[in-house]
């Protein structure tokens, strides 16, 4: 009897081990950035919205680790009837918001990041609501990187940035 509750006990070990393992693997997997040519693509995410909301925003950050500069021209997703590059800046008192038709370029050697408050993917006519602990599929097409697809990870309404990934800390 004492060896069967022993040999239960270590598979039960066992599993849940394989289980935690596969849960961090999951978790560095979709945290991991994007390759596109000489661009590097990170911390993509996406605020919660109100159900029935019409807008929601997308953030991320480009790096370019090549000799020439390259733009991002569009974007694309199938939460949105329109997605388009924005800038948020204060013109005065006014906080202006406005579309960037020619995209933005991501000059050679630097880092371009979309943030609240400044550039940003503008999600109109969204399909769905942003939901909370989901992800948002997303196509960005640069002018010598090509496409590529990536995951907004879905935050909480006031989020500054992707949730911090803990899967490495002991604990």
């Amino acid at each position: 009897m004492k060896r069967y509750a022993v040999r239960t006990a270590l598979m039960a070990l066992a599993l849940l081990g394989g289980g935690l393992a596969a849960a961090t693997q999951a978790t560095v997997a979709t945290a991991a950035e994007v390759t596109t040519g000489d661009l590097v693509i990170s911390g993509g995410f996406s605020r919660a919205t109100l159900p029935n909301a019409p807008v929601g925003g997308g953030y991320l950050t480009i790096t370019n680790k090549g000799a020439e500069a390259d733009r991002l021209l569009s974007a694309a997703s199938p939460v949105a009837g329109v997605v388009q590059i924005h800038q948020m800046k204060m013109e005065g008192d006014l906080m202006k918001m406005n579309e960037l038709p020619d995209g933005v370029e991501i000059p050679a050697g630097a880092t371009v990041t979309l943030a609240p408050g400044g550039l940003h993917i503008m999600f109109m006519q969204l399909t769905q609501p942003l939901v909370e602990g989901t992800r948002i599929p997303l196509t960005l097409t640069f002018e010598k990187a090509g496409s590529v697809e990536v995951e907004l990870s879905v935050e909480s309404p006031a989020a500054k940035g992707p949730a911090e990934d803990h899967s490495m800390h002991g604990g």
